[in-house]
């Protein structure tokens, strides 16, 4: 493998279809697209200044980097794609990437990142910026500390380990989800999705939890989460703290030590198919 060292590289496509190379100490800037369509490459130490850098790639190793501000939509259409050690200052990086193993990133301004992406691993990631990972599909998380709003949209076979979600409409629209271990703070959380399960997890939602079919809570704590549970399917939910209010699930069970408030309001509701075991014990 070749070596490229110390070297600045500016216009238009500067290393285009460039392959087999280790390139270290360098630095892209001025020029759009600089290593479109490239192979076989380790990114050692490299800034990127401009837009588009890895588009059309495969077999790529990035450690040791930063995208800057500037470096906006930089890895499109690539595959078999790893990052360690990187710090991302741009919107857009990851669209229709597949098979990618992304750790110890910080995303500073991840607005509308990591979507249409499949086979991905996020390890140890800080990420803040609205609409991430939007329409995603096989998925692994662990330690994620996600700040911004619809996380995960549309996304499908999604699993979360240790993570923090401060986001409010998380996991709308998704298909099988499962988190563990975890945080979740904002409102509307998973609507309108299926398959939802989380573990020892620890909710904080103004109305979440509403229009799921089959969902599952074990070992949950619901805090400050009013109106749960409308017009949820499977509903199989054992909750470790007071729920303030449950609205219309459909069927199911869920235990809980307390409820401020069981609403069963909707008539055409068989009340008969839904049951509620309060505990009454202090949360």
């Amino acid at each position: 493998m070749k070596e490229i060292n110390q070297q600045v590289f500016e216009g238009e496509r500067a290393l285009f279809k460039a392959h087999d190379l280790n390139i270290k100490n360098s630095t892209f800037q001025n020029g759009e697209s600089p290593l479109k369509h490239s192979r076989h490459l380790t990114i050692e130490h490299n800034i990127f200044k401009w837009k588009y850098p890895l588009w059309y790639a495969d077999d790529i190793s990035v450690s040791q980097s930063t995208l800057k501000l500037e470096a906006h939509a930089g890895i499109w259409y690539t595959k078999n794609l790893k990052m360690d050690n990187v710090m991302v200052e741009a919107t857009k990086t990851f669209r229709h990437v597949d098979h990618a193993e992304l750790s110890n990133i910080t995303m500073s301004n991840a607005a509308e990142t990591l979507w249409w992406c499949q086979n991905v691993k996020l390890d140890h990631i800080t990420a803040t910026g609205d609409y991430f990972g939007k329409n995603c599909e096989n998925v692994v998380v662990d330690h994620l500390k996600l700040s911004g709003n619809y996380a995960f949209d549309g996304s499908k076979n999604i699993e979360v380990h240790h993570s923090t979600f401060e986001t409010h409409d998380a996991f709308w629209n998704c298909d099988n989800v499962t988190v563990y271990d975890s945080t979740l703070i904002g409102e509307y959380l998973a609507w309108n999705s299926k398959h939802i399960r989380f573990v020892n997890c620890w909710i904080e939602s103004d109305q979440g939890l509403c229009y799921v079919d089959d969902l599952t809570l074990e070992n949950c704590s619901l805090v400050n989460t009013d109106l749960a549970f409308e017009y949820c399917t499977d509903v199989n939910a054992d909750v470790i703290t007071t729920i303030d209010s449950v609205k219309n699930p459909i069927n199911g069970v869920i235990n809980a030590p307390a409820i401020g408030e069981v609403i069963l309001d909707d008539p055409e509701i068989d009340k008969s198919a839904i049951k509620i075991n309060v505990r009454r014990k202090t949360a």
